[in-house]
Formats: C-alpha cells, structure tokens, sequence
C-alpha cells in the first residue's frame, strides 16, 4: 500500500497549526515554504482538511490556516480520510471472473480470500491511525529531538503567524 505524499505534508502541518495562538492563523504559502513544498500542491490539501472540518480557513490579509478540533480531536486517520478520501486502498477488481473457464456466478456473492485478507488489513491500519491523535504525536517536549522541533517551529511562527486581533 502507497499512502500519497500529501498525507505526510498534511500532518506536518496539522502539527505545525497545534502550536499557533488561539487566535493565530498561517497562510498556505507560508506553510508550503517551511515544508518546501509547492503552494498549489499543499492547498488542495488544506483545503480538503477544512472541509473535512479539521481546519478552519480564515479569510483576508490576517487569514490562512488553524485547527478547528483541538489536538487531541484529530487523529491520523482525519487526515488521511480527509487527505485521500475514504475509499479502501484495496479494490478488489474480480479477476476470478476473467480469463478462460472462470468460475460459475454462484462463487462470486461472497468475496474471496485475498479481498477479506486485504480488507481485513485495511480494518486494523485504519483501527490504529483511529487511536493516534495529533497531541500523541506532539510528545514529549523534553527530548532533544522534539526541542529542535520546537526551535524551528518557533523561530518560523514568530515570523509568519496572523493573529486576528491586536496583540499588545
């Protein structure tokens, strides 16, 4: 199974938006470039996770992106199902019915063993991204790891985040 390289992206910035300011925002551009990738790419993303109701798009020259859940209300499989759309990344095409001397109708009300191994697969994949929320993967702020993180995200907000209001 290939998971898009949207999905990545799309985390990544989920992440990214969990740190902003309760009135904060950041634009698509602004999270395109600290991703490196393209704008037009990362947008149809961000757009599909609002209207997945994961974010909210904040209108106007103070606009951009911010979660509209809190971080522990979303979890990867949000985004992947808003990212990659809910159908099974296996489709079982049928091919028992193709080719010479395929099998009678009778045998094909049932699915066979391949599609309920594949399907069963897909239910367990989808069972742990359920259980793993955007705050799970924040984590613990004490590694070095996840202060280096944190350093950039940082210096990289204080640069780029729109608050709605006037901050004093």
């Amino acid at each position: 199974m290939k998971i898009g390289e949207g999905v990545e992206q799309a985390i990544h910035c989920v992440l990214m938006l969990s740190n902003l300011q309760p009135d904060g925002a950041l634009p698509a551009a602004a999270l395109a470039a600290f991703h490196g990738v393209k704008t037009s790419y990362l947008l149809k993303h961000l757009q599909a996770m609002a209207g997945a109701g994961l974010l909210a798009s904040i209108p106007g020259p103070r606009g951009g992106y911010r979660l509209a859940r809190r971080p522990e209300d979303i979890s990867l499989l949000d985004i992947v199902l808003a990212v990659e759309g809910p159908a099974p990344a296996f489709r079982c095409a049928e091919i028992r019915q193709r080719g010479p001397n395929p099998l009678p109708a009778e045998f094909h009300r049932l699915p066979c063993g391949v599609a309920s191994a594949m399907l069963r697969a897909e239910r367990a994949y989808r069972a742990e991204l359920a259980t793993i929320t955007i705050a799970e993967l924040r984590g613990d702020q004490t590694t070095p790891l996840n202060q280096a993180i944190n350093q950039r995200n940082c210096a990289f907000l204080d640069l780029h985040e729109r608050a709605q209001t006037e901050r004093t």
